[in-house]
């Protein structure tokens, strides 16, 4: 395995796209962030070198059906394609993951981990190694969309501007399902509120309590709450209530409480 190979035919792999798209810069920024993280969470936990590398080998390859997408449908919607599908499809049946990587026995592994990346929840994974990696790619998937959402522009996530999303309201049945402590269900989703709630749900599916302890040294929940400046009344109320959850809940994760 020699992750520098791998960066390098990643960026060739690149060329294929337009670079100074919007959604494809994104993304680009978020697969070099999701390996950071991917080695940060690694490290924390402790894992054989190996499987350090493997972890960030895994970061880079993640999304790299995204970049189609967004070339054919302009969209992140998991409605228009399930670029994780895509993705094991176009590595693993069409052979391009020797591109990257020369030997074979890592391939159920890197499989696995992609393949599941982006499911509801993390099911059917009986090995114990692939389900390692499936843990740490999803908790650094997460942990790099945090930052996504404090630097990159809201326009560019949601489709409008962050006072646009500010005057919207947050559905019942998505607020029911974040005080139930659960992930937000994608079709669920119907208002832009909607949407920036269901990226701060994304704490309850953290695998690993050293994941929520870079989430609370970064204060990855304030900094995503204050990005909006709300101005629905009942908006301001429930956002207020989202940051009392979450905080108490990676308290008591982390024995902080």
């Amino acid at each position: 395995m020699d992750l520098q190979h791998a960066k390098q035919q990643f960026e060739s792999y690149l060329d294929n796209y337009d670079r100074e798209d919007d959604k494809v810069r994104l993304k680009i920024a978020h697969t070099y962030g999701v390996v950071e993280c991917s080695r940060q969470i690694a490290e924390r936990l402790g894992i054989f070198e190996e499987d350090k590398e493997l972890a960030q080998l895994i970061g880079l390859l993640h999304d790299i059906g995204r970049f189609e997408q967004v070339k054919r449908f302009d969209s992140f919607e998991p409605t228009v394609m399930d670029h994780a599908a895509f993705g094991v499809e176009i590595l693993f049946k069409e052979g391009m993951i020797r591109r990257f990587v020369r030997e074979d026995r890592w391939d159920s592994i890197i499989y696995t981990a992609i393949a599941k990346h982006s499911d509801f929840k993390l099911e059917e994974i009986t090995d114990e190694r692939e389900l390692l990696h499936a843990k740490i790619i999803r908790d650094a998937d997460k942990l790099d969309n945090c930052r996504v959402k404090i630097i990159d522009s809201v326009e560019t996530i949601l489709g409008v501007s962050a006072q646009e999303a500010g005057k919207e309201g947050i559905s019942e049945e998505v607020m029911e399902q974040f005080l139930g402590g659960e992930s937000i269900y994608s079709p669920a989703r119907k208002t832009k509120m909607d949407y920036w709630l269901s990226y701060l749900a994304y704490f309850f599916d953290i695998n690993f309590d050293e994941t929520l302890d870079i989430v609370r040294e970064k204060q990855y929940v304030e900094k995503i709450i204050d990005r909006i400046p709300y101005s629905n009344p009942k908006t301001i109320k429930q956002m207020e209530k989202v940051r009392e959850v979450l905080i108490s809940y990676i308290d008591e994760r982390t024995g902080r409480c």
